[in-house]
Formats: C-alpha cells, structure tokens, sequence
C-alpha cells in the first residue's frame, strides 16, 4: 500500500498482471509462487475441486479463470492432488480468483491454499472481474497470455505484451512428454472413504489393465483398481508391442493435455495395433481423441472449450442424461466419424461429441470426466461397463 499525499488515503499497489497477447494488461494481486508464466486463459465453472482442478495434468500450459468466487475457503492438503508424482508441478501454469483467498475451514485441510500454491509453483491473482474476463473469452475465445506476480508491483510491461504475442499457443502443441510418467509402474490404491481415506486393492485381481499414460489423473486409477484389476501404467511412447506383451485384459487410454493431433502422431498407430488385437478398451478425455484418430476420426480446437463440473450429457445407450466434469479444449469432429465409430454421449450444452463405441472392436470412449464426481457419481457406471466388456472378452 501507498499513502496519496494530496489526498490523504492509501492507493492499492497492484502486484500481479494478466497481460493477454492482444495487449490488454489487466490488473490484480498475486498470491501463491513469485514470477511470470506464459499460458491459454480458460475459465472453469466448478464450485469446488480447486485443488484437483489445478493439479490435474490436463491443463498443463493454461491459466485457469475459476467463475466461483469462493476459492480457498476449504484450504489445501496433500490428499486432493490429481498429479501422480506428487512432487511433480503438472497442471495449470497459472489461477485468477475474483475474490481474496480466505482462511480455510475445513477439517481435511492441512494448509492455506496461498500457502500451497506457492509450493506448488502455481502463480494466481485475485481481484480480477472474473465475469468480465470470462465474457471476454466467450466472445473472443480462450486467450494467450501471460500471469505474473511481483510482490514489489514492478513490471516490464512491454517484454510481458512481447512474451504474450510470442507464444505460439496449444494448437499444434503436443504436452503430453512434459507431464506423462518415463517408466512403468503399478498402481494399487483406491479411492478415498471418510474416516479411513485411500485404500488398496484387495485380493487376487480379476483382470490385468494397462493403463497408457498421456498425463493420468490418480482417481482414475483409483477406480480401475476398485474394480478388482490389476493396473499397470505404461508410458506414452511404449510399443504396441510391449503393450500386448504385458498380456492385458484391457487397455485404458489416459486423458491428458495439448492438441491431440500432434499426440496422434505417434499414440494412434500404436493404438490401431490394439484394437487389431480385439484387446478390450477403454479412453477419457484425450484418450477418446486418441481413439477417434486412430479410427480415422479428426479433432477440432474449440472457442472456448468445456471446463466444468455442472455440463450435461447424455448417454444414448441408456437414454439418461448424466452431469459430468469436463476439461478439453479440442473435440471429435462428429461429421468425421467413420461408420464403424456410433456416437454414444453428446453435450446438451452445445451438441459436441462426448462419445463414442466401435461396432467391429471391443473399445468405447468418453470425453468427459467419470472419475471426477461431480454428480456424485453419475458416470462411474462407465467403469463398470470396461470390466463387463474384459469380462465378455474372457469369456469368449
């Protein structure tokens, strides 16, 4: 703060920048990690989650508007990270908040959220017009820009407008090497219960899932081993080889962040490979990109893209209509699908595709997020309609 000599009251010292890469620099006070950071500006319409949201590796290289005004207020604790190397900053790149972070007042939280954006790496602002920044991206679509934060108010306005303009943005970006796993490995945990939190799969599995990493979120793992299986993550760039040598009864295609047309280059041959091999499988969020492609399906980049917990969709397979959390910026282009490829989830906010099954493979695919709860639990069925198919598949 600053004392106004003529005028006798104290002017606000503006610590944190949004400055968009058509020039606008729109003020604020940044909390959480010091420094600046180049990103796609989004804005998310989920009340809570704010952890999960910021963690989940999806939204590596954006900035995440949240609309909700109250973020914070539940505060921050280790068990609600979505990243699987806990130790590893996967995730957004940045946050704005319209309102300032309050103390936390929630039994589960073992810290501020300040405080945990701060270890995390993550630059936030607050006292932004969210609504108006929101309005803007509808209007204008997602836009590049870059967040900073300088507990000093200096800035070098003209190199962060330079920084801005310069970034050439996520379409024809492939992100999944910078938050994908290098190495193999198993997963056991499953989900969290109250009073006792994560468990472990229990007793011998009844399947064996490889689960193909393009940046994995932990409850989706979770809920594979809840199912009784055996879930072996493979990296992205693992063979269909190595793949089909692990003897899998299914293969899970992962979500994960970047334009999935340049992650198709090398994740669909091996995935065509898979379904030639009538292996059973399952994809969300990129991984329903991925399999669209490898079928001869094309993708689009969306205006504004859908990041939400409140979207509905509706699965034709069972005529209900299911709320779901969403997070992707590019979709399936419906008028590309091949006959092979039936849609079987839509949106209801504006017709995307949001899903769709093989006639000739054992395979299905979901763009949204069943794993993320926000219905409770209105997607989890897809779950166990993979392990009914591994099942089918066995059976044969």
């Amino acid at each position: 703060m600053t004392l106004d000599q003529d005028n006798g009251w104290t002017k606000p010292v503006h610590t944190g920048l949004l400055v968009l890469a058509s020039g606008e620099v729109i003020e604020g006070f940044g909390l959480g990690a010091v420094g600046e950071a180049v990103g796609e500006v989004c804005f998310n319409t989920a009340m809570t989650g704010y952890q999960e949201i910021l963690t989940d590796p999806s939204y590596a290289a954006q900035i995440v508007t949240f609309t909700f005004p109250h973020i914070g207020n539940v505060g921050a604790n280790d068990e609600d990270i979505e990243t699987v190397d806990m130790a590893k900053s996967a995730g957004a790149v940045g946050a704005i908040f319209g309102q300032p972070v309050t103390d936390p007042s929630n039994f589960r939280a073992e810290s501020t959220l300040t405080d945990w954006l701060a270890t995390r790496g993550i630059i936030a602002l607050y006292g932004i017009d969210t609504r108006a920044l929101t309005a803007l991206i509808r209007e204008r679509g997602m836009q590049n820009a870059v967040i900073a934060y300088a507990p000093d108010g200096k800035f070098d306005i003209p190199a962060l407008k330079a920084k801005a303009a310069e970034w050439p943005g996520i379409d024809g970006m492939d992100l999944v090497p910078s938050v994908g796993s290098k190495e193999g490995y198993d997963w056991t945990e499953t989900p969290w219960r109250l009073g006792a939190g994560y468990g472990a799969r229990e007793g011998q599995p009844k399947f064996r899932v490889v689960a193909i990493d393009y940046g994995v979120k932990r409850n989706i793992l979770r809920l594979l081993a809840d199912q009784g299986c055996e879930v072996i993550v493979a990296p992205a760039t693992a063979t269909s080889a190595q793949i089909l040598g692990l003897k899998p009864d299914g293969v899970f295609l992962s979500n994960g962040p970047g334009d999935p047309a340049e992650t198709g280059k090398y994740a669909t041959p091996v995935i065509r490979d898979l379904l030639a091999a009538k292996v059973p499988t399952f994809g969300i969020c990129l991984g329903h990109q991925m399999m669209a492609l490898a079928v001869g399906a094309k993708t689009k980049k969306m205006p504004q893209g859908h990041h939400g917990a409140n979207h509905p969709v509706k699965d034709f397979t069972t005529g209900k209509v299911e709320i779901v959390s969403m997070n992707h910026g590019f979709a399936v282009d419906r008028d590309s699908l091949p006959a092979n490829a039936v849609e079987t989830h839509r949106s209801l906010f504006d017709g995307s595709n949001c899903g769709i099954a093989l006639t000739d493979r054992p395979a299905f695919s979901v763009q949204h997020h069943p794993e993320a709860s926000p219905g409770p639990q209105d997607s989890h069925y897809l779950f166990r309609r993979f392990v009914e198919m591994m099942e089918k598949a066995k059976a044969a």
